[in-house]
């Protein structure tokens, strides 16, 4: 069964960090791209990063997190990483992962549940 589940969300401070965890289980994480979106209340989900498969580990950034976030993936942990710093509260949202089918501009198949960041002082 394929899952995916992700933690580290919480409160964090204007400029704090906060690294956020995708575990996967069911299949092979190294194999597929992976993103990170983050969904607002009231606003449309958004994109926030992707890595591509482990044999290009390219990565994609949004504008408004770039310099700011980075995403990388443990393949011997099976989980992809979201490290989050510089925060503002504009950042404060539902974040999710989510597998693509095949890479990081195609269609996406399993999200997680979601994990709360919230950025405040």
């Amino acid at each position: 069964q394929v899952q995916l589940v992700e933690s580290g969300g919480g409160l964090a401070q204007p400029g704090g960090s906060l690294r956020l965890s995708c575990a996967a289980s069911g299949f092979t994480l190294g194999g597929y791209a992976v993103g990170w979106f983050r969904q607002a209340p009231g606003k449309e989900r958004e994109g926030v990063s992707c890595i591509s498969s482990s044999r290009g580990s390219s990565t994609i950034y949004t504008n408004s997190v770039k310099g700011r976030f980075t995403i990388s993936r443990d393949n011997a942990k099976n989980t992809v990483y979201l490290q989050m710093n510089s925060l503002k509260p504009e950042d404060t949202a539902v974040y999710y992962c989510a597998r693509y089918i095949s890479s990081c501009r195609g269609a996406y198949d399993y999200w997680g549940q979601g994990t709360q960041v919230t950025v405040s002082s």
